[in-house]
């Protein structure tokens, strides 16, 4: 053993700064995924990799926010007898099919030969939309006992809709891997024939907000900007629910806030803000099971971004946009697949507007939602950190995460504590 008597201290002192550092040193916690560029070196999967970049062009970019998944793919001739169907369907149906394929972890060939034969429920990209109900946008993996063979199908008893894993097609360790199967996954209480037996209903939006007589800047903002074409092609599938602000909504918000001088782009994110892409009638929205749902906007700019949290208050719906509070003030239409109602406050996201709010212009306005807090707006844009991107914390340099910034800090105390110990114990 080397004789270290003469600087025992060191020793042990450079061992502990060197723990120090290291436990506080940032460790990524993301890998940006491109799925369909790996897809695409597999042409087995051309169809499927068509398909989801057809149905879902957004879903690529929303899964390379993943740090890791399994993709659970149906190779080309296994997926020519579900043409019809998915032809059937609206291309958000079929957005919503697909990510019933993409579960959220990561699960390596030997994870599936070590799956008991009662199941491991897992969860998928559908579940994180807030349409499904109850545990259905997740699948239960079973393997058979016997002969080895690894099954997937809804966690709903008697399911119709199952597949059998073939293969394992590709993996990047402990990020992503590739699982082939023998039939694309229906999730369960998914309406296969919505888009084909539902009549049209052909709402004109615009129209029933000018007959509403209190919503004229709303349906003036829809008209102009083009979006209310895209809400009524989502009339069919789920349906849709739309939150539209009174006018004096739009009259109450203050200078600060130059909703009208935003780009045509982000004006319209703002709209599709507004919207969910799922039939919400008023007692569906009283007890809503995920009360953080995802919008139109959601789906343009990433999971997890431009999301409201509705719940039920004092007898009303409350909705909270994280800087606005609002509520449901009446039902102005409700026919299936369609829902709209009034709200009392423009909902401002705060991935736009910042996250700093400031009282609204109008004294004594009601509380709505939350805490014992008035209704809330932010900053002007202009003055807004996320402003030029889908989320603020997505402002920082890229591959810069927040955790990455806030284990500097942690760095720095532990290079502090590093110094002080050592300077006692010289």
């Amino acid at each position: 053993m080397a004789n270290i008597s003469s600087n025992s201290h060191f020793a042990p002192t450079s061992l502990l700064c060197f723990f120090l550092l290291l436990s506080s040193s940032p460790i990524p916690t993301t890998l940006a995924l491109n799925i369909t560029a790996l897809l695409s070196t597999i042409p087995d999967l051309s169809d499927f990799t068509a398909l989801l970049l057809s149905s879902a062009p957004n879903l690529a970019a929303e899964l390379s926010r993943r740090s890791s998944l399994t993709l659970l793919a149906v190779p080309n001739p296994y997926l020519s007898p579900s043409s019809d169907l998915t032809r059937r369907l609206s291309s958000s149906s079929r957005a919503d099919v697909l990510r019933y394929h993409i579960l959220l972890e990561y699960l390596s060939e030997y994870d599936l030969r070590r799956i008991p034969s009662s199941g491991k429920i897992v969860t998928t990209l559908l579940q994180t939309t807030g349409r499904a109900a109850s545990n259905f946008g997740s699948v239960n993996i079973t393997r058979d006992p016997s002969t080895g063979a690894v099954s997937v199908r809804s966690p709903a008893p008697y399911s119709p809709s199952n597949a059998t894993v073939l293969s394992l097609i590709k993996t990047l360790p402990y990020n992503v891997s590739v699982f082939a199967l023998d039939s694309l996954l229906v999730p369960y209480g998914f309406d296969l024939m919505a888009s084909e037996t539902r009549p049209p209903l052909g709402l004109n939006i615009t129209k029933v907000l000018i007959d509403g007589h209190n919503f004229n800047v709303a349906a003036s903002m829809l008209s102009a900007s083009g979006v209310v074409e895209e809400f009524e092609a989502d009339e069919g599938g789920a349906g849709i629910t739309l939150f539209v602000p009174v006018d004096t909504a739009f009259a109450d918000l203050p200078s600060t806030v130059r909703l009208q001088s935003l780009p045509a782009d982000k004006k319209a994110v703002v709209l599709k803000f507004h919207v969910l892409h799922s039939y919400y009638p008023l007692g569906s929205l009283q007890s809503i099971v995920n009360p953080v749902q995802p919008t139109l906007a959601t789906e343009d700019m990433g999971a997890g971004s431009f999301t409201l949290n509705i719940s039920r208050v004092n007898g009303s719906v409350g909705i909270d946009t994280g800087i606005v509070q609002a509520s449901v003030t009446q039902t102005v239409f409700d026919q299936n697949p369609v829902a709209i109602f009034g709200v009392s406050e423009v909902l401002l996201p705060r991935e736009i507007f910042g996250k700093n709010p400031i009282m609204m212009t109008k004294p004594g306005a009601p509380f709505v939602s939350g805490g014992a807090q008035p209704p809330y707006i932010s900053l002007s844009p202009e003055n807004s950190p996320g402003f030029d991107g889908p989320s603020s914390h997505l402002s920082s340099p890229p591959g810069l995460s927040e955790a990455a910034i806030n284990g500097f800090g942690s760095l720095g105390l532990a290079l502090v504590c590093c110094i002080g110990l050592y300077l006692l114990l010289v």
